[in-house]
């Protein structure tokens, strides 16, 4: 596997080691002890969750509180999504920063997402399915979303129009507001 590093250099980009010829592909899509080599600690995961989302659906920015905060590995197997990753560290060197990657079934691209930051993703496809792997349950009670179009992050989402949105993501914080998760 090939594993890169992004402008926020906690957040990785996984690249599997495709084996293909003309009857498909293999390739092996998660291995514990080659990923907390990659990442550089031990990671347990306790949920996986798989999402079919429709073209121009933007679902994020998403982060849950401690003691219950996320890490995410995610990844696409239908279709293509704009992945974004947002730092809402305090204290940290790329605070504020956001990175983002176009994750398809295709590329098999796959992100590593650590607790400390918000997640979301736009369907640049006409549908997409979409899988994440979490090192903490979902717990709403902690849940909290930052708007999508918060003008001090500045994402530069591939929109074509308006993005369908939950009520969730419509009534998002904004970013100055949300204090130190």
């Amino acid at each position: 596997m090939k594993v890169t590093a992004t402008a926020i250099p906690d957040v990785l980009i996984i690249e599997p080691r495709v084996f293909g010829d003309e009857r498909g592909f293999f390739f092996e899509s998660f291995n514990q002890r080659l990923f907390n080599e990659a990442v550089g600690q031990d990671v347990a995961f306790v949920q996986d969750n798989h999402s079919r989302s429709s073209k121009n659906v933007l679902r994020g920015l998403h982060y849950q509180l401690p003691p219950k905060a996320q890490g995410k590995l995610v990844r696409v197997v239908q279709g293509a999504v704009f992945d974004v990753a947002v730092d809402i560290r305090k204290g940290s060197k790329t605070y504020g920063q956001w990175v983002g990657e176009v994750l398809s079934a295709e590329n098999k691209k796959q992100l590593w997402i650590p607790a400390g930051l918000a997640h979301g993703f736009l369907t640049i496809s006409e549908t997409a399915e979409f899988l994440y792997k979490t090192t903490d349950y979902y717990a709403p009670e902690l849940e909290r979303a930052i708007r999508w179009d918060d003008p001090d992050l500045a994402i530069e989402w591939p929109l074509e129009g308006t993005p369908q949105l939950s009520g969730k993501d419509v009534s998002g914080s904004a970013f100055a507001s949300i204090g130190n998760p």
